[in-house]
């Protein structure tokens, strides 16, 4: 009977949280394409550490916004959206086409991985100008591309370490870093460190680059300001706030913010992978990482 009463309950569960997701989210699209090819591995494969690091939600999303506050210290790299694109009014749209992005190139099959990627390879040929100091950009230029991919590979990978219940290996945090070079060197980056630490070091030599500006600010302002339903507000609250708590200290000052008290962030945490249990129960059994894992064991 309790089986029963389970199963009616079930669908209408994760049917609501569905909904949630793509509110906070904006992401739209179906997951149909994820099905196709059987047996098809795409870029990584079940066996590898970027399928466990993306299928967990909180984690991405907390890596997600920490990235793109972090990228938009960059001047040059900040110009090239700020110029060509609306992402300040239109930020879900933004993270929607990211989420997407991060999806195809993870659990797509090769074909949809590698058109995801053409596709974002054709926009940033288009994509130039000069930044608010004069200096000339080109979206496609490797150096602004290694920046992009340096602070979204340590980002995600941040997010999870702080989050996950059980965290990876410092063995399993390098084969992370060298499984996501393989979409960085697809997109244009060149010279990728190999190893989370030297990860952290390159990251570390834009020092002298990086700036906060009023752009930088109406960035954060606009992350900050990000719209969801009521009923979401609670916890997507603990997500912005988990943002900026895995940012690394000396990033962190640079967009004028403070750490927080350690017994606030260590609640915070708590309060968050409890909140994310429901979500990630329902993703493990029919988000994109589980229809992928049933395409490739076809």
């Amino acid at each position: 009977m309790f089986n029963e009463i389970k199963n009616c309950i079930k669908p209408l569960v994760f049917e609501a949280i569905g909904k949630g997701l793509q509110n906070i989210t904006g992401a739209t699209s179906s997951l149909d394409a994820f099905t196709q090819p059987q047996g098809d591995p795409g870029l990584f494969g079940p066996s590898s550490v970027v399928w466990k690091v993306h299928a967990d939600f909180s984690a991405m999303m907390v890596g997600g916004l920490s990235s793109l506050m972090i990228q938009a210290l960059h001047p040059r790299a900040l110009a090239a959206v700020w110029d060509h694109s609306n992402f300040r009014h239109q930020l879900k749209a933004r993270l929607g086409r990211t989420a997407l992005f991060v999806a195809t190139t993870t659990y797509g099959g090769l074909d949809l991985a590698m058109q995801s990627i053409d596709r974002v390879n054709s926009i940033h040929e288009k994509i130039q100008g000069f930044d608010l100091n004069g200096q000339a950009y080109r979206a496609n230029d490797p150096d602004l591309i290694r920046w992009v991919h340096l602070i979204e590979t340590s980002s995600f990978l941040n997010a999870y370490q702080y989050l996950a219940l059980r965290s990876l290996s410092s063995f399993d945090c390098d084969r992370y870093v060298v499984e996501m070079n393989k979409v960085g060197y697809l997109l244009g980056a060149k010279d990728l460190p190999s190893t989370f630490r030297d990860v952290q070091q390159a990251i570390m030599e834009y020092d002298s680059t990086l700036i906060f500006d009023q752009r930088t600010r109406e960035t954060l302002h606009s992350i900050e300001s990000y719209s969801v339903d009521f009923s979401q507000k609670p916890f997507f609250s603990l997500v912005l706030d988990s943002s900026f708590d895995i940012v690394p200290k000396w990033l962190l000052l640079k967009l004028q913010k403070k750490p927080d008290l350690q017994i606030r962030m260590n609640a915070r945490r708590l309060a968050l992978q409890i909140a994310s249990q429901p979500i990630q129960w329902m993703l493990n059994e029919q988000g994109v990482s589980a229809i992928s894992r049933t395409r490739v064991n076809s």
